[in-house]
């Protein structure tokens, strides 16, 4: 089964908003064997939505459209349906109501024409209930094709796929089973892993695809396949990911179904009950904006001191005066000595510190641009290690707070 998905909104097309229906969608379908083959960005205007549903109607089976559904005049998807349909707005009861409680419980303004028109749908439409706003869910059957029409605001549309859409998808339509299992890797750029797997790649089944999904310091392998029987796909799967694993060994840090280097990190610091502080420079707090997205962390996380400036790690950090200037901001005695004194400020068992050079200029530091120290602190000691991160800023801080994860993972493992 196949699915089109298009989104209508100029905020998309002007980048003041970011598309994250799309990939939720997308990926809630493809646990349930619906594949997306095409995913479209439109205007809210009338000819660009009925050349859109036009084209979809012509390659898929199930085509949802986002946003457009709301009260004001510039929302015009449920007209442009009715013109697509040849078909005329009736006012739904149960919508209606639905409008008419919502704002008796939650909105103080007066219930305007404007908002009791969010209940008129196409007469051909089944309604799909939006427990969470005043816009409905439309269903309209086509000729061979089903079109769904969502909100755009984010929840409401999740609401709708996982109550309504999903669970109908399902009752209705036979699928294929779609099986996907993506392993992280860390620490090895795209090419050099392409070149170490090259030979395990050649020899993969036919009805396996394998995708390289690299981003800043880690690249993500996913081996993809579809058919009817799904422990037959699942074990086919299992295979590959076996030899994998055992052609590269520690650069793999689990799956992405699992979980992240920084969950893993967090549930091995809470299960041998020890502590992490951190100090950055350069990465401006991104380790620990990681680590405290994670629930639960404060039990093992005690917080980070942003050393921004070179006086802040004097200050602060108790970094001394004669070692910065011996040896300059961006070294090894620097990191170090950074995350040992962290470590003994925040009374933790580890430490992360990172000192660097991310450009665009040298500022207080002798090395290149690109060039960035990072220290573990532990019971067992303090050591660092030099990377060069190439010369892109946000490449140079992304792969570092990678690093800093990996170091520290491989610290633990030995506790």
């Amino acid at each position: 089964m196949f699915a089109e998905i298009i989104t209508i909104g100029d905020e998309i097309l002007i980048g003041q908003i970011v598309d994250t229906n799309s990939a939720f969608i997308a990926k809630e379908f493809n646990k349930i064997g619906v594949s997306v083959v095409q995913i479209t960005s439109i205007q809210d205007e009338r000819n660009h939505i009925l050349k859109a549903l036009e084209e979809a109607e012509s390659r898929a089976d199930i085509v949802v459209i986002t946003g457009g559904l709301g009260p004001t005049k510039d929302d015009i998807t449920k007209h442009t349906l009715c013109e697509y349909f040849k078909d005329s707005l009736v006012e739904n009861q149960e919508v209606l109501h639905h409008v008419e409680q919502i704002f008796k419980k939650y909105i103080t303004a007066p219930l305007l024409q404007v908002n009791k028109n969010q209940a008129l749908v196409p007469s051909k439409a089944q309604v799909l209930h939006n427990a969470y706003g005043t816009a409905p869910g439309m269903w309209i059957n086509g000729a061979s094709t089903v079109f769904v029409s969502l909100p755009g605001v984010p929840f409401e549309m999740k609401y709708l796929m996982e109550h309504q859409v999903i669970p109908k998808i399902q009752k209705e339509y036979d699928r294929p089973f779609i099986v996907h299992k993506t392993i992280i890797t860390y620490g090895i750029g795209e090419s050099a892993l392409a070149e170490k797997i090259q030979e395990w790649e050649e020899c993969l089944p036919q009805t396996i695809k394998l995708a390289y999904l690299p981003s800043l310091g880690k690249v993500r392998l996913r081996l993809s396949t579809k058919g009817g029987n799904l422990n037959a796909l699942e074990i086919q799967i299992k295979v590959e990911i076996e030899k994998l694993y055992a052609l590269l060994h520690d650069i793999v840090h689990g799956e992405e179904d699992d979980e992240s280097l920084e969950e893993i990190i967090s549930k091995l610091l809470t299960a041998k009950e020890l502590t992490l502080s951190t100090a950055e420079s350069f990465t401006g707090g991104k380790i620990a904006e990681l680590i405290t997205q994670i629930p639960g962390a404060s039990a093992f996380y005690k917080g980070t001191i942003v050393s921004y400036a070179t006086e802040a790690k004097m200050n602060l950090l108790q970094v001394p005066k004669d070692l910065i200037e011996t040896h300059s901001v961006v070294s090894a005695a620097v990191a170090e000595a950074m995350a040992s004194n962290v470590r003994k400020l925040m009374n933790t068992d580890f430490s992360i510190a990172t000192t660097g050079n991310a450009g665009p200029s040298k500022g207080d530091s002798n090395e290149d641009v690109g060039t960035v120290f990072i220290a573990i602190a532990s019971p067992k000691g303090v050591f660092s290690e030099k990377f060069k991160m190439g010369s892109q800023r946000e490449r140079v801080v992304q792969k570092s707070v990678y690093k800093a994860l990996e170091l520290l993972q491989k610290e633990i493992l030995k506790f």
